[in-house]
């Protein structure tokens, strides 16, 4: 007998103006230690008082022909984070959004006053220039990148990162990020995990 799956979000996460809240978008196929550990560097880096997993439907960049059920990586998010400032949602779907962009001007709609800021790994700026309207997402929070092994030049040379170069902030500053007028944006270097989802998924067989 399986166990119940939990169901799908109808509300956002708790919030109030003012709040300092990273968003962690991704398909978490499966979530693991790296991204708790990313969102526990944003926490104490960035000084936020949450940080929510934006569990995607679906990655319009990506094959999700094999992708599990929304509901079951959200349940396996969810053994993974841990955390009580980390909030796992799937709000995406309650949204109805499709690409990053449109998900975060709802969010930004629907959550005047909080302070926002868009987190993601090293991995995906090296890709962020074939981002649907990735200039504009820039334009609307602040980004916090977090170094990933072996991405970390890769990024540094994308063409995003060469666009956004203008308006990096000092690691030193990176507390202030979150209330910041974009673009802005910072890399955080730290400790780093070797886990990616593509390999545990390899590793199970699944790819």
């Amino acid at each position: 007998m399986t166990s119940e799956l939990p169901r799908l979000p109808s509300r956002l996460p708790p919030h109030a103006p003012g709040l300092r809240v990273g968003l962690f978008g991704g398909s978490f196929n499966p979530a693991h230690d790296g991204h708790r550990l990313a969102s526990l560097t944003a926490l104490r880096r960035l000084q936020l008082d949450r940080v929510w997993w934006l569990v995607t439907p679906g990655n319009p960049l990506k094959d999700n022909a094999k992708l599990p059920s929304l509901a079951e990586r959200i349940r396996q998010a969810e053994s993974i984070a841990g955390h009580a400032r980390i909030d796992v949602t799937g709000v995406e779907a309650m949204l109805r959004t499709r690409y990053t962009a449109d998900t975060l001007r709802a969010l930004k709609r629907r959550c005047p006053g909080v302070n926002f800021v868009w987190i993601m790994g090293s991995d995906n700026l090296a890709s962020f220039h074939r981002w649907n309207e990735w200039r504009e997402i820039a334009r609307m929070m602040p980004i916090a990148i977090i170094d990933r092994p072996g991405s970390t030049h890769s990024a540094m040379a994308s063409p995003a990162a060469n666009w956004l170069s203008r308006w990096r902030l000092p690691e030193s500053r990176a507390a202030s990020l979150p209330r910041m007028k974009p673009p802005a944006w910072v890399f955080l270097h730290g400790r780093r995990s070797t886990l990616s989802s593509t390999m545990l998924r390899k590793q199970a067989g699944r790819d």
